[in-house]
């Protein structure tokens, strides 16, 4: 598994009725594929997996794994309150083709320092996919510290993290701590170009599911270190971007995938489509992106 590059974490789509929309969902994987992403992420946050059915996880895993077949890495989000049941969905992830997961410490608990290690070893042992742990206390209350890491280092199959601490200095941290024994790519995209000038090799994004060339765009320049074309991008990109950080961060970006033609807007209750004046707000914010999209 190679850990590096923009991976979306793409949003699952819905017809009005709230059924699966596989046609527009497949649209934007050819979008994102087209535009140079490294993998594709399914059951995140933005997937609103807490609301789907395990019968319409394993179609959409098992629909998107034959779709790309093999062109990228599908991963699947592991995101769940009981340990038998992230086992049972690492299991399952294998069965169905995927090349990774993405894990969460334990869901709806508040887990001590020894149990989200145990929790995650036991993940790790029961299979021999490579894992990326994601790190985001600010919305999941749990941090995974810098001394778990450190008792996780045993786990081969732990290989990289989502750094969603929202603290840049943490990407400096880890390295001078564990060196290159992580992968480290950022899942906050108002950071992103930030971490990845302080040595971050990927960026789990979110605007990237409406905006995906330029997404990729900023990640090859600064790669390949022409910062100041990057800047350029990510300056127009970030008032985008900060539509990842919001509590509606699956309706505004949503709503910015059906506005770029690449996906719809429908969600699944209690989330709700967005009305009135914050709509009229988050609607002029991707207006004015659109209006100045730069050429790239």
């Amino acid at each position: 598994m190679n850990w590096k590059g923009v991976f979306p974490a793409v949003t699952t789509k819905f017809h009005q009725d709230g059924s699966l929309d596989m046609d527009m969902f497949f649209k934007n994987l050819d979008a994102q594929l087209e535009a140079g992403v490294h993998g594709i992420i399914l059951g995140g946050t933005l997937g609103e997996s807490s609301v789907l059915s395990q019968d319409e996880k394993i179609k959409l895993t098992t629909d998107t794994v034959k779709y790309i077949n093999g062109r990228v890495p599908v991963i699947l989000n592991i995101a769940e309150g009981a340990t038998r049941d992230a086992i049972f969905w690492a299991n399952k992830a294998k069965e169905m083709g995927a090349a990774a997961l993405m894990i969460l410490p334990p869901m709806r608990y508040a887990a001590d320092h020894r149990e989200v290690v145990q929790y995650f070893k036991d993940v790790a042992n029961s299979t021999d996919l490579p894992i990326m742990i994601y790190n985001n206390p600010i919305d999941y209350k749990t941090l995974v510290t810098l001394s778990m890491f450190e008792e996780l280092a045993e786990c081969d199959n732990i290989q990289a993290i989502k750094e969603s601490t929202r603290d840049i200095s943490n990407v400096t941290r880890m390295r001078n701590k564990f060196g290159d024994r992580y992968k480290l790519l950022c899942g906050v995209d108002t950071l992103a170009m930030e971490e990845l000038l302080m040595s971050a090799d990927g960026w789990v994004a979110g605007l990237v599911c409406a905006f995906p060339k330029e997404t990729v765009a900023v990640y090859n320049l600064v790669k390949a270190g022409k910062y100041e074309e990057a800047l350029l991008i990510y300056r127009w990109f970030l008032p985008l971007l900060e539509l990842d950080i919001h509590p509606k961060l699956v309706q505004y970006i949503k709503l910015a995938e059906q506005m770029v033609g690449i996906g719809t807007e429908w969600v699944r209750a209690p989330r709700l489509t967005l009305v009135g004046e914050e709509r009229v707000k988050v609607e002029n914010i991707i207006k004015r992106g659109l209006e100045h999209r730069p050429n790239l």
